[in-house]
């Protein structure tokens, strides 16, 4: 399968989620529904912040999105592709070339610099070398990263390490942007740089942003607000903050 980067259509939907259930250990004794029929769609361009407590579903909705794992029973379109009834080659290519992803754990590869993490999902979608470092140098100084990219993660602080996990996020021109509690593991002062990062990416290269938080403060500063509860979407409202922040 081979996937182009995107070029982003206002207005056109990115994700397209309807009736999403995922229900662990099928058929058995101890099976557990966690996801109740999830609706949802997001437009291209979009910034939307999925918020719940612990428990209510943001992880399980989270993977189902990421193509990280598969929902038992509805359909999932990411940008056209009908994820549904992808094989397991595809959904790798997907993460790789559709979905930039950033974890509170920022999942960098160790004794690896800042440039070849950022190179790396270059790597797997056979990029030519030439073409992965100059990206890769391009989107390091795009987040500030400019005099640390031969640095290796255990040189680097927290909010150092986010900022190069975003680089690679960005890397192959993914349709969506998905942050799973991108500034949980962070200071308050450098979690205001990593979001203030991201309303920069959304402003200026028309990003979709998906920020899976259990944070209310966070999820105001989205253009859009979804509150998942015991596995389902219980309300939906506009971001307090959206417009002063990326106005």
């Amino acid at each position: 399968m081979i996937l182009h980067p995107l070029v982003p259509t206002m207005n056109k939907p990115i994700i397209e989620m309807k009736g999403i259930v995922k229900t662990y250990n099928l058929g058995k004794p101890n099976e557990l529904e966690i996801l109740h029929g999830i609706d949802l769609t997001v437009d291209a361009g979009e910034f939307v912040a999925i918020v719940g407590e612990s428990g209510s579903g943001k992880s399980t909705l989270m993977n189902i999105i990421g193509c990280l794992d598969r929902p038992t029973h509805g359909q999932y379109h990411l940008d056209g592709l009908d994820i549904s009834t992808a094989n397991a080659r595809q959904l790798a290519s997907i993460r790789n070339q559709k979905i930039g992803f950033v974890f509170q754990t920022f999942n960098l590869i160790g004794r690896t610099t800042a440039l070849k993490n950022v190179e790396l999902p270059m790597l797997y979608a056979h990029i030519p070398q030439a073409k992965r470092t100059q990206r890769a140098k391009q989107l390091l100084e795009m987040v500030g990263m400019k005099d640390r990219m031969k640095h290796q993660p255990n040189e680097l602080s927290g909010g150092q390490k986010q900022r190069v996990a975003i680089a690679r996020a960005m890397a192959n021109h993914p349709a969506i942007l998905l942050a799973d509690e991108p500034t949980g593991a962070l200071d308050s002062a450098t979690s205001r740089t990593v979001m203030d990062l991201f309303h920069q990416l959304h402003r200026q290269q028309h990003m979709t942003i998906v920020l899976i938080t259990h944070s209310q403060a966070l999820s105001e500063e989205a253009q859009r607000i979804l509150t998942l509860s015991d596995g389902k979407i219980i309300h939906e409202r506009k971001g307090s903050k959206a417009g002063e922040l990326n106005g």
